[in-house]
């Protein structure tokens, strides 16, 4: 699984027009999951996410982990485009849907995140703070 990870001061999330989810001040993640991933994947990568120390402690040093603020989590398949060969990307590695679909779930539930619509096409809006951007693998 990889997950892109944005420290944010808000971000939403629109479907056809209409506000679905929205947060203030936390983590925006891009979500993928690539084929062969388990369970175990998306609770370490959970828990990777909770624990990151990328907030500003009372001296200004990014030394505070996500605490009490939220997230907002979107599915992302394109994160594991191959683009080696050729202008056109492939998604061969990425998980289908109904592999992918309930790994995406378990994340967010044990992240705790508010969340786009699986497989949709969404608008995401963000004021990335910082900017402080992270890939993470499990």
């Amino acid at each position: 699984m990889r997950a892109l990870v944005q420290r944010v001061s808000q971000a939403a999330v629109d479907v056809e027009g209409e506000r679905v989810a929205q947060i203030g001040p936390g983590l925006l993640v891009l979500l993928g999951v690539r084929k062969g991933d388990d369970e175990q994947a998306a609770d370490r990568l959970a828990e990777k996410v909770r624990a990151l120390r990328i907030f500003d402690d009372a001296e200004g040093r990014m030394n505070e982990p996500l605490g009490e603020r939220q997230v907002l989590c979107v599915s992302q398949f394109t994160l594991y485009a191959d683009t080696k060969r050729g202008n056109r990307p492939s998604y061969t590695d990425a998980a289908p849907a109904e592999e992918a679909e309930p790994l995406y779930e378990r994340f967010c539930d044990r992240v705790g995140a508010e969340r786009g619509y699986f497989g949709a096409c969404m608008g995401v809006a963000l004021v990335n703070d910082g900017p402080v951007t992270l890939m993470l693998e499990a």
